[in-house]
């Protein structure tokens, strides 16, 4: 391929794309628009950019720049290059005592705040994508969030920005000499960009429309007050790039001041009997303080009043009821004081039609945005199959914003969305609207045309609003620009396009289009290809978990490639292109997916793609496989023997293996035993990576010895397992007589669940956990009655009340396992370390190791990718112990770091060590448990059940 060949000359040929499951797999972003590149480069210089930009020129093939690909508005996706900045540009550095932060464009914002927190502060945007979507999006689309309003976007919080413009030159405007530059280097733009100021100077209405609109929230076309705010052209030119979707140039780098994150707040959900009234409450609250005002139609609430934790009260609301989710956010407990007052003091004059719930809990706060944050998934999750979720951002002046939310509920009525849901920032007139389509029928296109015309005049001309608040115009809104902003402006924007970008190069047909049907053209369809993940809406939030994704694919990549193989069958299913997508998926979607289920906790509607590709495995495997595999299920004892021979005897061949579990079990008694100790087989078979290390089962007797708390391992343990191998394989079958077998062993050892079950591998104790299609219905059943605790909250609710450990000086480093996560536990993970620590760390790049059992070992590179920013994080710091909660989980970082990485326990029995080992009754930073799980144990010791 010619164009490769090209591409090569500019970029490693590992960073520079062509194969259809790449241009497949990038085909997509959030939004309803689909456009397959002709290739995908990931540069990782300014100066490959720059070739980019050359070569996009003589060869006069349009580049377009993606970062999280989160976009609902169509800017991620181009039939020409498409520049990836996801896999590199990832810098983030804090300056100033927190006060200012740098940041490239392919990290996360979600990142740059952890990195801010610290300090006390953090980005001004808030976008409620912030844990996905990265800061090239944040900043070309200046986004805005619940509380960020107007005054802490992107484009009034920018102190500095670093670009490249399709010229190829560079500019960065910290430097002194920059504005020079700009004048001698770029003589044209210098001129043009006060050319243009000029003439909207001299425009006194266009002048006084700008001010107005950027009072409101408004991402609707180029940022025009760039020539009102500024005096420079480099100034003027720098805040344009700002919301300008990467159609006038590449964002480098960028210095952003940074904004108070509060520490205290006070959140509640106001009901009321209509929209109108809540809209009138909505100044008031403002006034009074809110710093979130989030606005919900009674179809919104519909949309989630089932879910668990919501308010029960919300099914009896009368048919017209709109509520209003209320935060206060203070950085004092005396400001905060202050403003609870004001509250309680308006809150008698509101129209409220059930009496007003607030809290501090942060628990309780979390479950109330919840309630606002669920419409999204909820809509998502119920809509048919086959249809995409739009979700569209307008703005209202404040004081037409209860007719507003009223025309735009009819207008959507009258247009057959009746499943909308509208919801969004009241406080700055904001609203997001949310409905279900379909675009397989020309009718349902036509009806969407129909709609999004009627919006446009209803929101830009009706009602003096904005059609983009913070989502950017993209290809959805492109043909709308005129129509809100007027023909001088609109010629304005095109001059200035024309000026940056004279070959229309950059991310075409984005803002400006001249096609008055962009917003219907190019569409892509959602075929139904598996239950597992029909629901997926292709938002991308589940990249940032995967810890494939920077080797092969993403969850929603993988998605988005079996929906493509859907649809091309439906045409010729012996297409080659089906072929070649088929062939490279079974590396990339099927044996490079870690199936931890991480991705599931990301998604907005829930869905774990690792189901879908065990299940694509489980098809793999023959059927003679599936009968050896079960026959192992059934045989574990000799398998756990053989397996440990494996092991000796290839680390006497040379290889690099862990090496087999050397002892016994130790020996326990089942009298007066507080609970049953299954170790895992993991645990059985794989000993402790140094000779004279004590196994993980000792540590776990003898320190629940010294607690008062002793465990019982039955005798029979061998050839018990909760299936994990056989599960994370798609061997069904096997896996059901493995579990099956456990459950029903379980059962016994625990006399019918009165003993609770300490397991120490997190991921066995989360699989055991789950109760599935897997089980007979006798032990689903045994399964609710049985009460499986991880090692991890054993130890934090049982162990360190009654032997509080002595706090070992130096800082140690966690890595919570998935497992771990899914389980809830990583907060009792980390307190349960700085109860033994003088210091604890989780880096933030701590994810999915990528090993899955035993995957880190048949390919490495999975291991190596996943891990490959966390163990830099760990590398350039000096702690005393690394410690984790899983035996393959440990090998997979140790051979990441190069640090030894132990169990959890491997630090609580060195700190329990001595008479003391801390006051009795004191828990040193750890918070007070919850019911403990041995309480129910009284009486007499239990009857043996065998």
């Amino acid at each position: 391929m010619e164009l490769a060949r090209e591409l090569d000359r500019i970029l490693a040929p590992e960073r520079v794309r062509t194969r259809w499951i790449d241009r497949i797999a990038y085909a997509n972003d959030a939004s309803v628009y689909r456009l397959v590149p002709r290739a995908v480069v990931m540069p990782d210089s300014v100066e490959e950019i720059r070739g980019l930009f050359r070569l996009s020129h003589r060869l006069r093939i349009p580049l377009t720049f993606r970062a999280a690909g989160t976009s609902l508005s169509g800017q991620a996706v181009t039939d020409g290059i498409l520049v990836v900045l996801s896999r590199h540009w990832r810098k983030v550095q804090v300056e100033q005592d927190g006060r200012r932060v740098r940041v490239q464009p392919g990290v996360i914002g979600g990142v740059v705040n952890q990195q801010l927190r610290k300090y006390g502060v953090k980005i001004g945007p808030d976008p409620a994508s912030i844990n996905a979507c990265m800061m090239g999006g944040i900043l070309a689309n200046n986004s805005s969030g619940m509380c960020c309003g107007v005054a802490q976007n992107a484009y009034h919080t920018l102190a500095s920005i670093s670009f490249v413009l399709p010229n190829g030159l560079g500019f960065d405007t910290e430097q002194p000499e920059a504005h020079a530059r700009l004048a001698r280097e770029a003589p044209s733009i210098s001129v043009g960009l006060l050319e243009l100021k000029a003439r909207v100077e001299a425009d006194s209405t266009l002048r006084e429309r700008i001010r107005e609109k950027y009072r409101l929230k408004n991402t609707m076309g180029y940022s025009l007050n760039a020539f009102l705010d500024y005096v420079e052209p480099l100034d003027i030119l720098a805040h344009l790039l700002i919301g300008s979707e990467g159609t006038l140039g590449f964002i480098a780098e960028a210095v952003l001041d940074t904004v108070p994150d509060y520490p205290l707040k006070y959140t509640g959900l106001l009901f009321f009997p209509d929209v109108p009234a809540a809209c009138s409450a909505i100044a008031a609250l403002r006034d009074s303080g809110a710093r979130a005002l989030e606005l919900m139609d009674r179809a919104s609430l519909r949309s989630i009043e089932d879910q668990p934790g919501v308010p029960p009260g919300i099914r009896e609301l009368p048919a017209n009821a709109a509520a209003i989710l209320v935060e206060y956010q203070c950085g004092t407990a005396e400001e905060l004081e202050q403003e609870e007052s004001a509250c309680r003091e308006l809150l008698p004059s509101l129209p409220l039609v059930e009496p007003p719930v607030f809290t501090r809990d942060s628990d309780e706060q979390a479950a109330l945005w919840r309630v606002r944050k669920g419409i999204i998934p909820s809509i998502g999750a119920m809509r048919r199959r086959g249809t995409s979720c739009i979700l569209e951002d307008v703005v209202f002046p404040l004081e037409r914003l209860a007719p507003g939310v009223a025309e735009l509920q009819e207008l959507c009525a009258r247009h057959g969305y009746h499943d909308a849901a509208i919801f969004g920032h009241a406080k700055d007139g904001n609203l997001h609207f949310v409905l279900t389509q379909a675009f397989q029928e020309p009718a349902e296109i036509e009806r969407y045309d129909a709609f999004m015309r009627a919006l446009a005049d209803l929101v830009a001309v009706r009602n003096g609003g904005a059609l983009k608040a913070e989502h950017g115009t993209g290809r959805n809104m492109a043909p709308f620009v005129a129509t809100e902003w007027g023909e001088h402006a609109h010629r304005i924007m095109r001059d200035l396009k024309r000026l940056i970008d004279p070959e229309g190069l950059l991310n075409p047909g984005v803002i400006l289009n001249d096609d008055p049907r962009a917003h219907v053209a190019d569409l892509k369809l959602l075929p139904t290809v598996a239950p597992e993940v029909d629901q997926c809406i292709e938002c991308g939030f589940c990249e940032r978990t995967c810890p494939s994704r920077d080797l092969t694919l993403t969850p929603r990549q993988r998605i988005v490639v079996r929906r493509e193989i859907a649809r091309l069958c439906e045409i010729d299913s012996r297409s080659p292109v089906v072929a070649a997508l088929e062939a490279d998926f079974t590396y990339d979607g099927i044996e490079t997916c870690a199936a931890d289920g991480l991705c599931a906790m990301a998604c907005p509607v829930g869905i774990d793609t690792g189901r879908l590709i065990k299940r694509l495995r489980s098809r793999s495997h023959s059927a003679m496989a599936a009968r050896l595999a079960r026959l192992a299920a059934s045989r574990l004892a000799w398998v756990e023997a053989a397996a440990r021979l494996a092991l000796r005897t290839g680390r006497l061949l040379g290889r690099d293996l862990p090496p087999p579990s050397q002892a016994g079990l130790p020996a326990t008694s089942r009298r007066g035993a507080a609970a049953v100790y299954f170790p895992s087989c993991v645990s059985r078979v794989l000993g402790p990576d140094a000779p004279r290390e004590r196994p993980l089962a000792g540590l776990l007797v003898e320190v629940s010895r010294r607690a008062g708390v002793p465990l019982w391992i039955p005798e029979d343990v061998a050839g018990r397992c909760c299936g994990l191998s056989f599960s994370s394989k798609g061997l069904d079958a096997a896996y059901s007589v493995a579990k099956n077998a456990t459950v029903e062993a379980l059962w016994g050892w625990s006399d019918a669940g009165r003993l609770p079950i300490v397991v120490d591998s997190s991921p066995c104790a989360q699989l055991l956990k789950q109760a599935g299609a897997e089980l007979s219905p006798g032990n689903r059943g045994r399964m609710t009655g049985l009460r499986v605790l991880d090692s991890i909250e054993f130890a934090h609710d049982e162990v360190l009340p009654r032997r509080p450990p002595e706090r070992v000086p130096g800082r140690v480093v966690l890595h919570p396992v998935c497992s771990v996560q899914k389980m809830g536990l990583a907060g009792k993970f980390q307190r349960l370390a700085q109860a033994c620590a003088e210091a604890v760390d989780v880096p933030p790049s701590s994810g999915c190791c990528g090993f899955a059992g035993d995957r880190g070992f048949f390919r490495p590179e999975l291991t190596a990718s996943a891990t490959q920013a966390e163990a830099g994080e760990v590398a350039g710091q000096d702690y005393r112990g690394y410690y984790s909660s899983s035996r393959t989980c440990e090998i997979g970082l140790t051979r990441a770091t190069g640090r030894p990485y132990r169990h959890i326990w491997s630090l609580l029995e060195e700190t329990t060590r001595g008479p003391g080992s801390g006051a009795p009754g004191q828990r040193p930073g750890i918070d007070a448990a919850g019911p403990s799980a041995l309480r129910k144990v009284a009486g007499p010791p239990a009857r043996d059940p065998r």
